[in-house]
């Protein structure tokens, strides 16, 4: 609307045939009009500037498959809000990277750059097309730029010739015969299950035997044991447990002094105990007695007259039962031939001992068995090596003696012979926070630094012809050693060259690690070899456990081997 009101006001002042002397040309300046010139240019200025987007590339010409760089930025308010391109592809360009977004700050003004690494693998010229930029759910687009991407120009006649290698077999990756691991993992929980079921059994077998026990007071101490562990008691079944308590004891009085006590009543069980205590001439306290029967009296009240004890009054109750059958066996006399009872049945119980011992030994042999066979389908289907790759590991003898391989690694490019291809393990915060100069930094690794035997390689490449400090480089290298679990590190430096001629600095020694496989530190020797040019470094880490004289062998074989192919 303000904008509108000034351009009505200038239609009224042409109307009226008033003349609107220049800015530019006239001397004279009518003050309404300057400050209406004025306010119009301010009003254009901010918001033409408010938000802007610009787009750029940092090479208009790359090779195929070159990376190069798209750089978008914004110029925003703090709480303006900007939602930047995300795709895999930008025209027939490819986008390999999307970078984290910049921030800038210029007094109440924020810069936004957006960074993408795009490539194409076809020679040709391509156009970034217009993108789309979207602030506070505003489109805006982005400048279209053009692209040049030519081609590797190769002079056969100056580039030496080879003939087409032979086809190498190569070992098939376990992911490739997914068959046999699920064969495999159907026998090991089959082998599992059928050790389960036949501990069960045995078990089964075992518990429907029937008890033996070696004398009535034995039994009747058990069973008394038992009925505790129930917890009838907690679960409000008092009247079951009076009746199991009584049933117990009555049945122990029965075996023990040949009574009819399951079938009598609680008088006639008192009067016919009385009666054979007087004849056996046992010595029971009168008052035991009297303590007896009123438990007695209490399980009936319990049973038919739904009488309800207070929890002491139930444990006061189980402990005179307790006690009164240890009274009774302790008061029975013993005989010859009772005695030759106790002792059968105590051979008897070791016999039963044994027994249960040779079915568990049997249970535990099966299940040994099982998984030894699973182990040996597990080694036959996959093989031995793989075995020590994944979960053995390779001793420093094994290592020596196998096929070595030689590869070609980093950038700038060294070659390096092996006994086992080193593994890629990049750290995705180094490599999106690299210095304005390094062009890329890779690591490659084998084993880790409580193994017989590991090596790392770490290889930079500069932007520039950037030569690195060695003894920096060094230094460095320490608290690498540090951040992966060394300590008590002792160093020596000295000059390294092999048998190639290739030359740069070293430093040795020992460390000690903690091992959480042998929960205890184990003492370690290492060598770190910085190799430097111009544009480009290498970084060796050999570490093994110290007096390892295989390990030694391996490390000079390495160090030997290696072949340096200078950064461009």
């Amino acid at each position: 609307m303000f904008l509108i009101n000034i351009l009505n006001s200038f239609k009224n002042q042409k109307s009226s045939n008033k003349m609107i002397p220049s800015l530019l040309h006239s001397k004279v300046v009518n003050p309404q009009s300057s400050i209406q010139y004025f306010l119009l240019f301010l009003f254009f200025s901010v918001c033409g500037f408010a938000q802007q987007i610009t787009s750029t590339v940092d090479s208009s010409q790359i090779k195929i498959g070159s990376q190069f760089h798209l750089i978008i930025k914004a110029s925003v308010n703090a709480k303006d809000k900007v939602v930047f391109p995300n795709a895999k592809n930008f025209g027939a360009l490819e986008v390999l990277e999307s970078y984290p977004i910049d921030t800038i700050q210029n007094n109440s003004q924020y810069e936004l750059i957006k960074k993408y690494g795009l490539t194409q693998f076809d020679s040709g010229r391509y156009v970034i097309p217009r993108l789309l930029v979207k602030i506070n759910q505003k489109e805006f687009r982005t400048d279209s730029l053009s692209i040049i991407v030519n081609n590797v120009k190769v002079d056969t006649t100056k580039q030496q010739m080879y003939d087409i290698k032979d086809i190498i077999a190569t070992e098939k990756e376990p992911s490739s015969e997914w068959w046999k691991l699920f064969v495999l993992l159907v026998l090991v929980v089959a082998s599992g299950f059928a050790s389960y079921f036949i501990i069960k059994r045995l078990q089964k077998n075992s518990e429907q035997k029937e008890e033996f026990f070696a004398s009535p007071i034995e039994k009747a101490i058990s069973y008394l044991q038992n009925l505790d562990k129930k917890q009838l008691v907690q679960r409000g079944d008092v009247k079951e447990y009076y009746s199991e308590m009584t049933d117990i004891a009555r049945t122990y009085i029965e075996e023990s002094i040949a009574i009819p006590a399951m079938e009598s009543t609680s008088s006639e069980l008192m009067e016919a105990l009385k009666k054979a205590i007087s004849e056996q001439k046992m010595f029971v306290n009168r008052e035991e007695l009297d303590k007896f029967r009123q438990v007695l009296e209490n399980a009936d009240l319990v049973k038919f007259a739904k009488s309800k004890p207070l929890q002491f009054e139930i444990e006061k109750d189980k402990s005179i039962v307790d006690k009164f059958i240890l009274i009774i066996d302790k008061a029975l006399p013993r005989k010859e031939e009772e005695a030759e009872t106790l002792f059968a049945e105590e051979v008897r119980r070791k016999e039963m001992k044994k027994q249960q011992f040779r079915r568990t030994a049997i249970s535990v042999g099966i299940a040994v068995v099982l998984f030894v066979i699973s182990i040996g389908i597990f080694m036959f289907t996959f093989g031995l090596d793989y075995l020590k790759e994944n979960y053995w590991g390779y001793s420093t003898k094994e290592l020596l003696e196998k096929e070595w391989i030689a590869s070609e690694y980093g950038l700038p490019a060294i070659v390096i012979e092996t006994p086992k291809v080193l593994k890629r393990n990049n750290d995705e915060k180094i490599q999106n926070n690299l210095p304005e100069n390094v062009k890329a930094i890779n690591r490659f690794a084998y084993g880790s630094i409580t193994d017989d035997f590991s090596l790392l390689l770490l290889t930079t490449a500069f932007k520039d012809t950037t030569a690195l400090d060695v003894e920096v480089a060094l230094e460095n290298n320490l608290k690498e050693l540090e951040r992966l679990g060394a300590k008590n590190i002792i160093m020596k430096t000295a000059d390294f060259e092999n048998v190639k001629g290739l030359s740069g600095k070293k430093s040795y020694g020992t460390f000690s690690v903690f091992n959480d496989e042998l929960d205890e530190d184990q003492k370690m020797s290492y060598e770190i070899v910085v190799i430097a040019q111009a544009g480009g470094a290498q970084e060796f880490f050999l570490i093994y456990k110290e007096e390892d004289e295989h390990a030694k062998q391996i490390i000079e074989k390495i160090q030997n081997s290696i072949e340096l192919r200078k950064a461009k």
